[in-house]
């Protein structure tokens, strides 16, 4: 039987809040890396981890005291719905094409049903937060237009 504990294979956030002392970027700087990075098509998940890994910039809210996100909102350059439905519905569309070639792979037939579920119930969360439109809609018969 395999255990119900978890590993601790995630890195942990800094414990203070202030920026770092090897950090040589400012506020002004970092903020606009983002939006030539925003500007260049790329998403917040994929902005964090180019500062992370290329700049060396741990967090950006202990640096500029805003999130990516809200930055992005600013500079009016966030995204009409969140990354996480974004991706989701990307994956429903991918999962349907496959369908629409292999009709008899029950398997993602179950794993499409399974993402939709996802995109409803993450759609009536993100409307009851106000980052998503109330008219908002998920259909799968949109879809196929797209």
């Amino acid at each position: 039987m395999p255990k119900k504990e978890h590993g601790k294979s995630q890195s942990t956030r800094p414990v203070t809040k202030r920026p770092p002392a090897w950090c040589k970027y400012t506020s002004d700087e970092v903020e606009a890396i983002i939006v030539k990075k925003a500007k260049e098509g790329q998403k917040l998940s994929m902005i964090g981890t180019a500062l992370r890994d290329q700049h060396g910039i741990p967090l950006v809210k202990s640096i500029t005291g805003k999130r990516i996100g809200q930055i992005l909102k600013e500079s009016k350059l966030g995204p009409s719905i969140p990354e996480t439905i974004d991706e989701l519905v990307e994956k429903a569309i991918r999962l349907k094409k496959h369908l629409e070639k292999n009709k008899t792979d029950f398997v993602n037939k179950r794993s499409l049903i399974l993402i939709e579920a996802k995109i409803h119930s993450l759609s009536r969360y993100y409307k009851k937060k106000g980052l998503l439109p109330k008219e908002w809609e998920y259909k799968a018969v949109v879809l196929k237009a797209i």
